[in-house]
This record gives C-alpha cells, structure tokens and sequence, in this order.
C-alpha cells in the first residue's frame, strides 16, 4: 500500500500529462458561443419548425426557420438543441448557413458539409445529420403551413397533418423550457423522462 502511495505521489511530482483535444476549435467556438439560440412562435404562418431526435444518444433538436413569404428568403433562424457539445455546434451552423437562403437551396446541405465543416469525429456524425434532418423538417412544416392557408388539394390527408402539427407541439412546448444543456449519464436519463412527459 504504501508503495502504491510513493509511486502515485511520484507521478504527480513529475507532472500531469496533459491529454490532446478531441474536438476541433470550431466545435468548441459554436459550443461556447452559440450562434441564433432561442425560438420563434410557432404558430406564425411565416416560421417552420423542425424537431428531431436520436433516442440512441438522447439528443434533442429544434430549429426554426423565418421565411420571406414573397422571395422564399430564409429570413432568420434560430435553435435550442439538449445534447452534446457536438449537437449544439451542429444546430448553430446550420442556422447560420441557412440565413439568406432560398428554401430550395437549404435542403441540398449534406450533414457530410455540417461534419466536414466541424471536422467531428465518427462517432459523432449523428449530430450532423440531425441538423440536416431539422432543416429539411423546417422547410417541410413552412411548406405544409403554406399550402394549408392556399387550400392545396394536393397535401398529405388532413388527419395525418394535425397529427403531425400536434405531435410537433406537444414536443416544441418541452423544449421550449430547456436550455442548452451538455450531455451526461444523467442528462440522458433526465431527456428520457423529459421526452416521455412530452406524450
């Protein structure tokens, strides 16, 4: 015991090795700095919200979008995202990149350019491809807002819609009262319950 004791003393007299950085400084920047955090009223006519999620790693993301009516313009956007660090920098870039863009534009953004971008490692490359999954969910729920106030004959059957809309209500209320909050073991568990009070 006491020889255990000298050799970690003598580790720690020689110094602590300290060990190389997993992420790149770009997913510590959007993590320490989020860009766009916070919501729009979903309701508006003029706003999609896309809400998805990965119950493997308990990931939760929501983005809106804020669209010119007239020119298709991606006027703003914003995120709350309950994740990793690699989650929320994923849900800042995209809102950044969508900023100005037409709609059609915004749904050829590959979570690959989201990853590429961030350079994240291959065990987080889920977070990228929530993010593109959150755009085109946006851009699918304006689209479904629009062509309800137009009277389309041609969307999907009416019953499915409010399902859709009600189920994306139910879980943009919850995230609503979360903040950006970094992944942990229990973080997890707490998501878990969360998104089960959501329903």
């Amino acid at each position: 015991m006491l020889r255990l004791l000298a050799s970690k003393r003598s580790l720690l007299s020689q110094g602590t090795k300290i060990l190389p950085r997993f992420y790149h400084e770009k997913v510590i920047d959007h993590f320490n700095n989020p860009r766009n955090v916070g919501s729009f009223d979903k309701n508006d006519p003029a706003v999609g919200t896309g809400l998805v999620g990965a119950p493997a790693c308990g990931d939760v993301m929501k983005l809106q979008i804020k669209v010119d009516d007239t020119t298709g313009e991606i006027l703003d956007a914003c995120f709350k995202t309950f994740g990793c660090g690699s989650a929320i920098a994923s849900s800042s870039v995209a809102t950044e990149w969508v900023k100005g863009k037409q709609m059609e534009e915004v749904l050829t953004i590959k979570n690959t350019e989201i990853a590429k971008h961030l350079s994240l490692p291959p065990v987080k490359l889920h977070c990228s491809m929530l993010a593109e999954d959150a755009i085109k969910a946006a851009v699918k729920d304006y689209q479904t807002k629009r062509a309800k106030l137009s009277g389309d004959s041609e969307t999907e059957p009416v019953e499915q819609a409010a399902k859709s809309v009600h189920l994306i209500s139910k879980l943009a209320d919850g995230i609503d009262r979360l903040d950006i909050v970094p992944h942990s073991s229990s973080a997890l568990q707490q998501s878990a319950l969360v998104v089960h009070h959501w329903f």
